[in-house]
């Protein structure tokens, strides 16, 4: 049983390694639009959704950095299975937030230098793709499926 608590959490340590360095990259850029000379040029909605942004960014990064902080205080503790079921709740959660971001950055982006229904179409398009194959695809492939 702490075979198979390891190898999850291992597993899971390994998924949130790849999201932390996306969700890093996204909230540095976000961080970065302030200092551009552009950025006097939104109007009131872009910069709502670009806060809104900034603060859906900086919670998924917080989200992803939590197993750490949850395995640095269960450490030696006993609670391996316990860490492993809420680290994949919060890795589940950090996808929630990267998707909300993702899209938002493409509203937020082609909004501007398209208008915002582009935005809202460019960022409906990102947002279904990314349901489709965040949430569907494992629907298909479910082992159970197949039979």
């Amino acid at each position: 049983m702490d075979e198979r608590h390891d190898r999850h959490w291992t597993e899971i340590l390994q998924e949130l390694r790849v999201t932390q360095t996306g969700t890093q990259i996204l909230t540095g850029f976000l961080l970065t639009l302030p200092f551009q000379s552009r950025f006097k040029e939104l109007d009131q909605v872009q910069v709502g959704i670009y806060l809104a942004l900034v603060i859906a960014a900086c919670l998924t990064t917080v989200l992803a950095l939590a197993p750490v902080s949850l395995h640095r205080a269960l450490f030696r503790q006993g609670a391996k299975e316990r860490m492993v079921k809420l680290a994949n709740y919060i890795l589940k959660a950090t996808l929630v937030g990267v998707a909300v971001v993702l899209t938002g950055t493409v509203l937020l982006i082609f909004d501007v230098i398209g208008g915002l229904v582009i935005g809202i179409v460019a960022s409906s398009a990102i947002l279904i793709v990314t349901v489709l194959i965040w949430i569907g695809l494992p629907a298909l492939a479910h082992p159970r499926r197949s039979r």
